[in-house]
């Protein structure tokens, strides 16, 4: 399948400030890689992280307004939490603006912020490659890096891991998937090492 990016491109450069349109184009360049290594799509992941931030900057009351609209199936965590509404609304956005059909894609930008039980190979490489890209300099992303070109199950665990570790200490609420993501992962290894 062709997917169209000059326009898409196009869309964040007016309306992302150059920096989360520089995260946009690190993300999907990141995404592109790791799907050649995982064996997904190249295209469709460089697209799905391309569109991942695309309602970032969005007004506050324009975000929640989608998320509302949007018909998903949204915790009251993530209703309570204003950073991840852009992920819901940025789903939303890219189906019935950009008229994306495929659920993959869709469910890539809705969970790329909260991760899940049982993603799919394309939602894990956004997850991962939203924590990962060139433009992240936080204290453990040389490892976080290493660990994803390394194996995605463990990937997933040590980012969820960070991320709730992350939230807790800001003293934030955990989505109930992140919760049932983490443990997911945590037992999905446990019953690998066993074999």
């Amino acid at each position: 399948m062709f997917y169209n990016t000059d326009d898409k491109k196009k869309y964040l450069k007016d309306n992302l400030s150059s920096k989360r349109y520089q995260h946009s184009l690190n993300v999907a360049a990141e995404c592109r890689k790791l799907a050649e290594k995982y064996g997904e799509d190249p295209d469709k992941a460089y697209f799905a992280g391309l569109l991942h931030d695309v309602c970032k900057e969005l007004p506050s009351a324009e975000q929640r307004r989608l998320v509302e609209e949007s018909g998903f199936t949204v915790c009251r965590e993530e209703l309570d939490t204003r950073s991840l509404w852009h992920a819901v609304a940025g789903a939303y956005f890219i189906k019935t603006r950009f008229g994306v059909e495929d659920i993959d894609i869709i469910n890539s930008v809705r969970f790329h912020t909260v991760g899940r039980a049982g993603m799919t190979r394309l939602e894990e490489i956004v997850y991962l490659a939203d924590i990962v890209s060139a433009d992240r300099d936080y204290k453990d992303v040389d490892k976080m890096r290493r660990i994803v070109y390394t194996d995605l199950n463990e990937a997933m665990l040590a980012v969820l891991t960070f991320s709730i570790k992350s939230v807790i200490k800001k003293g934030g609420v955990l989505p109930p998937c992140t919760v049932e993501g983490y443990n997911f992962y945590r037992r999905l290894l446990k019953e690998e090492k066993k074999k």
